[in-house]
């Protein structure tokens, strides 16, 4: 009897153990399916990158946030993000001090943001408080770092938190470390360590409020799936929702469905400035993404350089950006249409009046939110036409782009790819105003180059 009640207890532990470990991975395979619902529409937003580079300040973060809560909120624009190198004291303008970088770094090797820069960091509260200065805005608070462990905590050792005793030094390789920015080296995911190191930054990146992180040297010129994959663990673990955006471009197309099941935006291209060949690349590198659009993952346009930028940016002279009004038009109806995450690169305290209404186009914003079943209906001749559709409001959208340099191009589209032929509707201009003529069976465009035409065409019930 003894012996039977101990097997039936040995039998029944067994069972239950077991029982715990299937019901924690399936929490683990929930927890990892739902990043999705985190960023349900493509994520909208301010980055310092285009206008400050590295050297954004606290009141300056503060300051665009407030124009935002004032002029952009009520449209859906609600991330603000601290770009690159914020934990470096003595950062420069057009390029990176690598030098004599004065890091700040925690004894866990882990980047604090530099208290010359950020005054409300002192005393270890990291960004604590300007998250809640950002959340006490209505708005939503995000990070850049650069992938791997710095180069400072392996030479300092640094224990790794979460470990018995591992220290940084035996989780790296000096093997494809970034090639333009020497801050860390690679975690060699297969390390005893590797994971825990990653836990460590989500713990603390949760702690001080950060629902947004864009990491850099994750896609390109080599796709970092097993970084990609502990970062992926590492947010699920953290307790918050903090959406993924990995950088730069071009993320390779082959990669594309581990980076959707991994990441919530991912790069298209490198760095979008203020130069029609960047746009017209972008565009033509866009054509294989399209079937990834949605679901909660978004292929990313990078992002918006209009406005006032390069006010000590990594780009040129301080200046209102380079692209003429048709230029910014196409622009943002590509970005658009595209449903990319939309994330504005120029000082918004700097806004004039047109790049306000560029940013608060209600039509625009109503198809970049709600339309689906983007496509490409062709790209060639220097003419590019992209449709989608609101099967809520039974609309579909048009867009026609010239992407030539010199000659003006007519556009015709029949209206059976819209699957519109002989149907009754309401046809809209979105953006910008063009001439068009229309009948039952076609539309027709005359776009002058870099000139772009959104149209909307709502069935009439």
């Amino acid at each position: 009897m003894i012996f039977f009640l101990a097997t039936f207890f040995m039998v029944s532990c067994g069972e239950t153990a077991k029982e715990n470990v299937e019901t924690k991975q399936k929490e683990e395979v929930n927890k990892k399916g739902n990043f999705k619902d985190w960023a349900q529409t493509p994520p909208m937003g301010w980055n310092s990158w285009d206008c400050y580079g590295p050297t954004v300040t606290e009141k300056e973060v503060k300051a665009n946030a407030d124009y935002m809560s004032e002029h952009l909120k009520n449209y859906g624009w609600e991330y603000v993000v601290v770009d690159i190198r914020w934990f470096v004291e003595n950062t420069k303008a057009a390029g990176y001090n690598q030098t004599d970088p004065k890091y700040v770094i925690d004894e866990y090797g882990r980047y604090q943001p530099a208290v010359n820069k950020f005054p409300s960091a002192k005393d270890g509260k990291g960004f604590k408080p300007l998250a809640d200065y950002i959340h006490g805005k209505g708005l939503k608070f995000g990070i850049h770092i650069m992938r791997g462990i710095p180069v400072e905590a392996v030479t300092k050792k640094s224990p790794v938190k979460g470990t018995d005793g591992i220290t940084a030094d035996e989780i790296y390789t000096t093997e494809n470390q970034c090639k333009w920015l020497r801050d860390n080296y690679t975690v060699v995911a297969s390390k005893k360590g590797a994971q825990e190191y990653y836990n460590s930054l989500f713990e603390l990146y949760a702690a001080w409020g950060v629902d947004f992180i864009k990491i850099d040297d994750l896609s390109a010129p080599i796709y970092h799936e097993d970084e990609i994959n502990l970062i992926r663990k590492a947010i699920d673990n953290c307790g918050r929702k903090i959406v993924l955006s990995t950088s730069p471009g071009e993320t390779p197309i082959e990669s594309a469905e581990h980076v959707s099941e991994n990441a919530n935006m991912w790069r298209m291209v490198n760095d979008v400035w203020d130069e029609w060949l960047h746009l017209k690349h972008l565009m033509e590198v866009s054509q294989d993404w399209y079937p990834y659009i949605g679901d909660g993952t978004w292929p990313d346009c990078d992002m918006i350089p209009l406005g006032k930028i390069s006010i000590r940016g990594e780009r040129g002279e301080e200046r209102m950006t380079r692209l003429t009004k048709e230029e910014q038009y196409s622009l943002m109806t590509f970005f658009c249409i595209m449903k990319s995450p939309l994330f504005f690169g120029g000082d918004l305290p700097s806004n004039d009046e047109f790049t306000l209404s560029l940013l608060t186009n209600k039509e625009l914003l109503k198809m970049h939110s709600n339309a689906t079943n983007v496509k490409q209906l062709f790209q060639k001749d220097n003419e590019l036409a992209i449709t989608s559709s609101d099967s809520a409001s039974n609309t579909t959208y048009l867009a026609l782009f010239n992407i030539g340099d010199e000659e003006d191009r007519e556009i015709t589209i029949p209206l059976r790819k819209l699957n519109l032929e002989n149907k009754e509707m309401v046809v809209n201009e979105i953006l910008s105003k063009n001439t068009y003529s229309i009948d039952d069976k076609k539309l027709k465009v005359t776009l002058k180059p870099h000139e772009s035409y959104l149209l909307s065409f709502s069935l009439v019930k």
